[in-house]
């Protein structure tokens, strides 16, 4: 009586999904739902409904699963997680204070100490609320302070790196190019001694850039005019050595102008995705937005533990450098209206349009 086909592996059996269920567990919502064959309607584990016949239940992957299957969702979905999903959204926003505020991570087990829990349903609760491991996201609020740090006049390296929280040089070397994606000299230099590969064309919505750095894709960019898109690369790595017209890079940008063409295709590449630590919480989340479907930036600010940073979370896909493949093109206003998209409008509402008829 399933079709899920993948996710956590806390919920991997039947049986451990309905568990959960009779369980009212929160932290198994986002993982799968369930539906009632006899009333043809599907909820999220923590649903405080009555409690079905374990014959009639069902479970899917998500709400769109269950809904192309025919059944429509409950009409507790919303109220169901006001109380509990504010009391969730709540401790996760108290561990990622303690972890940001902390002069060196805190380890899982401290975290989940602090908050009452055990560390395993600390560890699945977390990361249900951000799209993050704790230890991810403590890897990203570290990047965001040595950018800090080392964009501050009269700090030495040196000191950015401690003052990032590192104990010592050699571990912070051992991660500064995953952190940085160079060295931390060129990047306080701005990018000098980085390669970044880069092609611009045009395609179906005006022209388009995509910019391929040691780690991945770190710019795809569209517009009306090739010369203001490659102002901006230049603006966004000053000193870094910009290849363009390399033909080995061609098949890649050939790879890029086809996710625009079709968005619903995806693309199977290494992104370089350098932000905040919520910003990256907010990308991760996007990309988790299925094609042909849209979401509110409510919607992604609840998914991501920070229901009252509706704003924040508009600026930060106002921040993405990487058209379509992180899709923000995705997010609409919670009454329906497509507004707000950095490229501009029409290419957002084509995007869309192509996605829906995929």
């Amino acid at each position: 009586m399933s079709e899920v086909r993948k996710g956590s592996t806390a919920y991997a059996t039947d049986d451990l999904r309905w568990q959960a269920v009779q369980e009212g567990d929160p932290a198994a919502d986002g993982h799968f739902v369930y539906a009632v064959r006899t009333t043809g309607i599907y909820g999220r584990p923590s649903s405080s409904a009555r409690m079905p016949r374990r014959e009639n239940v069902f479970f899917f992957e998500s709400a769109e699963a269950a809904e192309a299957a025919g059944y429509r969702p409950s009409r507790r979905a919303h109220g169901d997680r006001t109380s509990v999903a504010a009391a969730r959204a709540e401790i996760v926003a108290q561990a990622c204070r303690l972890i940001e505020s902390s002069e060196t991570p805190p380890n899982l087990d401290d975290l989940a100490a602090r908050t009452g829990l055990s560390a395993f349903h600390f560890h699945r609760m977390f990361k249900a609320e951000t799209g993050l491991t704790p230890k991810a996201y403590a890897a990203t609020d570290r990047a965001r302070k040595l950018r800090a740090e080392l964009g501050s006049d009269g700090v030495s390296v040196t000191d950015a790196i401690y003052g990032a929280g590192f104990n010592s040089n050699s571990r912070f070397y051992e991660t500064s190019d995953q952190l940085l994606g160079m060295r931390a000299r060129d990047y306080r230099a701005g990018g000098v001694g980085a390669v970044i590969r880069f092609a611009v064309g045009q395609c179906s919505l005006g022209a388009i850039l995509a910019a391929q750095s040691q780690r991945g894709i770190c710019a795809i960019l569209l517009g009306d005019d090739p010369d203001r898109l490659v102002r901006d690369l230049q603006d966004r790595f000053p000193k870094a050595r910009l290849i363009g017209g390399d033909g080995d890079f061609e098949q890649l940008f050939a790879q890029v102008v086809g996710l625009v063409e079709a968005p619903a295709i995806g693309l199977n590449l290494p992104l370089d995705v350098r932000g905040t630590a919520f910003q990256e919480r907010v990308w991760q989340a996007l990309r988790e937005v299925p094609a042909g479907t849209t979401v509110s930036y409510a919607d992604i600010a609840q998914r991501i533990g920070s229901p009252k940073a509706v704003r924040a979370v508009a600026q930060a896909c106002g921040a993405n450098h990487i058209a379509v493949a992180i899709p923000c093109h995705r997010v609409v206003r919670r009454d329906g209206d497509v507004s707000g998209y950095r490229w501009g409008v029409e290419r957002k509402r084509e995007l869309l349009r192509r996605e829906a008829g995929s």
